[in-house]
């Protein structure tokens, strides 16, 4: 049992360019938003609760039992994850931000998560999983994660992430590149140090590698932040357009049918 006390936050917004609404989507009876607090809810965290800066997304959280809060407008999740954890009473530890769109996360991948600070210099933890597919791999909206030494056993340094393939090999056809190296997707799941969150976030200089690539991550690997990544075997699936909604109902009825 982690001994460190965890409050796992998930962020929900209404506005969203591919997916207006996305948190209050259907899927198979309860909303996205619903199926995501469940899965945390069945984690060894201490606490869950959702931040929103939308009032039908904060209602629909009061009427399914949800504790939740609300906050102002912020640039990213992460920001709006800091204003509920520096809200609540209670010292956590630790923070973990849940996306709103894995419906299906593991309950496991958040426990697995939070075992990185085990390892003394670790103030931000995150998950990857090895790309197992050419479509994946040349994929855009597939952030990959290029990892460097061995923190402990079970957790790695964070070398880069990005949405171009990495590494290039230059010398070889790339329907070869899947034979010739491992590859790892990054999951958007996060876990920060208390200490990192109160002292170090709102210091981060401006990050030109963020800027270009529209990752978060990459600026505090600009600003000389250690990120700590742990492999999964758990594929991730998150919704990004409402598209991937008929995707989720199929996740959904095949995970039926292997528990029957």
């Amino acid at each position: 049992m982690n001994s460190l006390k965890t409050v796992a936050i998930i962020p929900a917004r209404y506005q969203s360019s591919r997916f207006p609404g996305k948190p209050l989507a259907q899927i198979a009876g309860k909303t996205m938003l619903q199926r995501v607090y469940e899965q945390v809810q069945a984690s060894e965290v201490d606490k869950v609760l959702i931040a929103t800066d939308d009032d039908r997304i904060f209602k629909h959280a009061i009427d399914f039992g949800a504790a939740v809060v609300l906050t102002g407008v912020h640039p990213n999740g992460t920001a709006r994850c800091r204003e509920a954890f520096l809200a609540d009473t209670y010292p956590y530890d630790l923070m973990v931000n849940i996306q709103g769109d894995e419906p299906f996360i593991r309950p496991q991948q958040i426990n697995d998560l939070i075992t990185a600070f085990q390892h003394p210099s670790t103030n931000i933890a995150s998950l990857c999983k090895q790309i197992e597919s050419q479509d994946e791999l040349f994929d855009a909206d597939v952030v990959k994660v290029v990892l460097g030494p061995k923190l402990t056993p079970k957790t790695f340094k964070a070398l880069y992430f990005s949405r171009h393939t990495i590494p290039y090999f230059r010398d070889l056809a790339k329907d070869k590149w899947l034979e010739a190296n491992n590859y790892y997707k990054h999951l958007g799941i996060y876990a920060f140090r208390r200490t990192f969150l109160i002292d170090r976030y709102t210091k981060l200089k401006d990050s030109a590698l963020e800027k270009a690539e529209r990752l978060e991550q990459l600026a505090w690997l600009e600003n000389g932040e250690l990120i700590a990544l742990i492999k999964t075997n758990y594929e991730s699936l998150n919704i990004d357009r409402p598209a991937d909604l008929k995707k989720a109902l199929e996740y959904l009825n095949k995970s039926t049918d292997d528990q029957k």
